[in-house]
């Protein structure tokens, strides 16, 4: 008997080749293939006569099949044609390239023909009908058909026949929500919705199958998160830290600029968070340039006056060094800094107080003693659970303070879903008040006058393509590449400027070779990957060129344009596109007005959908299939109702077993 968690190559006509095919779509179980959900439907539910049919109408004729013929027509296309027939007339069905077709149809056979009435010479027909043996129960005609994402050689009416076979097998499927909340919001059980998301009777069966399992969706998500705040919630072995007030103000006032007022905002609820027994667990957001590592450098600090060290990691080796400088710049002083790349190892032999490295620290076997306090930067390239990996960084029973940031707008939605198990601080002002990078989205045809400015303009500049090498691709064809762009700039029109390249292939050392000549200013204009998305600093430069910016969400190109403009020049960045949509021309214009990071990354999840969000801002978290995160009223419902059933969970059984499936630990070294 099948279940849901059977392997789907149990399922019958699924053998090797389909069970590879399918994981395209991530089916391996056959709850997998039920939580495969239609996209759309077809509404073939409109049963007529052929006498009553009118171009245009989408309908389902049941008759009897004439004859099939294969046609050659004098263009050499194939045609395979015959008609349907019932009381009142016949009508023509016409397939292309399909001659197979005349070898399985059986003329004199009663059908059930669905499709679109159109006309063909002239005459009425359906073109590529789907058609079915006529029965009294129907799959693909004479309902509402569902339509499948579908994979190369996995099509829907596939897809299709499978699910309509495994729920014509499966026991009733097992509920899990509590019964209390399905009444609540008049949702159906899991059974009903599952098998009415499918095969519904009709559009209002559509509607509360998808609210049902939108919200199942949700609240499993947010219990997610309950478990992990209260996993986390119920460690009681932190280190508390004093605060270090006299030392640390002292710190702040000898600093060469001033704190923003949000900055001091944050420090507090830091210093609040180390002197709890329960470790911090804080995400710190804020756009590029508002100041995010000097607050972590005073907790640094507060960790060192209390003799404990700290543990910093960067995304990336250049970031690593590029902290690495910054500290020993502002606590050489006070503090030992030590640096731990794969490539470079830097004082970390003597009794250091800081360390500074990749996220490669976490995996490394030794164990660190007297670290009370692990920061983590860029955090949205760093998994969810993999936050759990920081339990065992102080080698101890003690468990040290998290803070992790992001210079990722975060939606509200996702602040309270993926997020929601951590304290988060923001900060929303520039030191720099008078920072403003003039955006402006430039056509194809001033591409030519828009680099004859930047190099009038003698500045530095940034010229961001999104792929490193030319694509063979037809979907990728128009896509600007660095390389590529970077031999044919350094032959035209930038010929007599110094230029040099950077992306993620090129070795450590040639990477921070380009960008030491760009800052010193040996380099005019760098030609670069989106790896510079992520914290490099290079205060001289004033130009952002985005090529093919339609490939980026709006967060991500609000993150790229804040590279510049960040010393006393006013700041510019072009937007070019390597197609002309208009909707994306639509998107793109909203940055030459909205300045918030945050404000943007709104406007992406409604235009653009999570899609995008999850692309640049978690690893390691599923996509919902169903739930819409622009939904604040699904949002807010599966949020306090996960709230109240969590310390609850030991009364519902089948939701506390459930929970498990979806909700692993905090992931441990191995």
């Amino acid at each position: 008997m099948l279940k849901l968690e059977s392997a789907i190559e149990k399922v019958a006509k699924v053998g090797p080749k389909y069970t590879k095919l399918l994981k395209n779509l991530e089916i391996e179980t056959v709850g997998d293939l039920l939580y495969h959900f239609p996209f759309r439907y077809d509404d073939f539910s409109n049963v007529k006569s052929v006498s009553d049919l009118q171009v245009g109408d989408s309908v389902t004729i049941k008759g009897v099949l004439g004859p099939v013929e294969n046609i050659f027509t004098k263009y050499g296309k194939k045609l395979t044609k015959s008609a349907i027939s019932d009381n009142s007339g016949a009508l023509t069905l016409i397939w292309f390239n399909q001659h197979f077709l005349k070898k399985v149809l059986m003329a004199g056979t009663r059908y059930s023909v669905s499709g679109k009435i159109t006309l063909f010479n002239n005459k009425p027909c359906i073109l590529n009908p789907e058609m079915e043996i006529a029965h009294a129960e129907s799959l693909n005609t004479g309902r509402l058909v569902p339509v499948y994402p579908e994979t190369s050689g996995v099509s829907s009416k596939w897809l299709r026949t499978r699910v309509w076979e495994i729920l014509h097998t499966l026991e009733k499927l097992e509920e899990f929500i509590p019964y209390e909340i399905l009444e609540k919001y008049n949702y159906p059980q899991l059974d009903s919705a599952i098998r009415s998301i499918h095969f519904p009777n009709d559009e209002m069966g559509v509607k509360h199958s998808t609210a049902r399992l939108s919200f199942e969706e949700m609240f499993l998500e947010l219990l997610k998160v309950e478990k992990r705040k209260n996993e986390w919630n119920a460690q009681k072995n932190g280190i508390k830290l004093n605060g270090g007030d006299g030392a640390i103000d002292k710190f702040i006032s000898e600093l060469p600029f001033g704190l923003t007022e949000s900055q001091k905002k944050v420090i507090t609820e830091i210093k609040k968070d180390m002197e709890k027994e329960v470790p911090m667990n804080r995400l710190l957001e804020g756009d590029v340039g508002t100041g995010k590592t000097i607050v972590a450098i005073v907790a640094a600090l507060t960790a060192k006056l209390n003799g404990f060290k700290t543990v910093y990691m960067a995304p990336t080796v250049i970031l690593a060094q590029q902290h690495f400088e910054t500290f020993n710049n502002f606590l050489k002083q006070e503090a030992k800094i030590a640096l731990m790349t794969g490539t470079k190892k830097e004082g970390i032999d003597s009794d250091w107080d800081i360390l500074i490295g990749t996220h490669s620290i976490l995996y490394n076997n030794e164990k660190y003693k007297n670290v009370a306090l692990v920061v983590i930067d860029e955090q949205h390239r760093f998994g969810v659970d993999q936050r759990g990996k920081v339990l065992e960084m102080s080698g101890s029973d003690k468990i040290p303070h998290l803070l992790t940031m992001t210079a990722t707008p975060i939606p509200r939605t996702l602040a309270l879903t993926i997020y929601g198990d951590l304290s988060i601080s923001v900060l929303d002002q520039h030191p720099n008040t008078k920072r403003k990078i003039v955006t402006k989205v430039v056509a194809n045809k001033n591409r030519e006058e828009a680099y004859e400015w930047i190099k009038k303009s003698g500045e530095s500049a940034f010229i961001v393509c999104p792929l490193i090498e030319g694509s063979e691709s037809e979907t990728l064809v128009d896509v600007k590449a660095a390389e590529e762009e970077y031999r044919k700039l350094n032959t035209t029109v930038f010929k007599d400027v110094e230029m040099g390249l950077i992306h993620g292939r090129m070795k450590a050392a040639d990477k921070q070779k380009a960008i030491t000549d760009f800052r010193d200013g040996a380099i005019k204009i760098l030609v670069a990957t989106p790896v510079i998305e992520v914290g490099i600093d290079i205060p001289d430069a004033t130009i952002m060129v985005i090529e093919s910016a339609e490939r980026y969400g709006l967060a991500n190109l609000h993150q790229l344009r804040g590279r510049v403009g960040r010393g006393s020049k006013q700041g510019f960045c072009f937007v070019f596109m390597s197609d002309d949509s208009k909707k994306a021309y639509t998107r793109l214009k909203y940055l030459e007005s909205v300045e918030s990071g945050i404000e943007l990354a709104e406007i992406d999840l409604k235009m653009r959908g999570e899609g995008d969000i999850f692309s640049t801002t978690q690893h390691g978290f599923k996509k919902f299939r169903l739930a819409d995160l622009g939904d604040f009223e699904l949002l807010e419902r599966a949020k306090t109702e996960a709230q109240n059933i969590y310390p609850l969970l030991d009364r519902y059984e089948s939701l506390k077993t459930k929970l498990q499936e979806f909700a692993g630990n905090y992931v441990k070294n191995n």
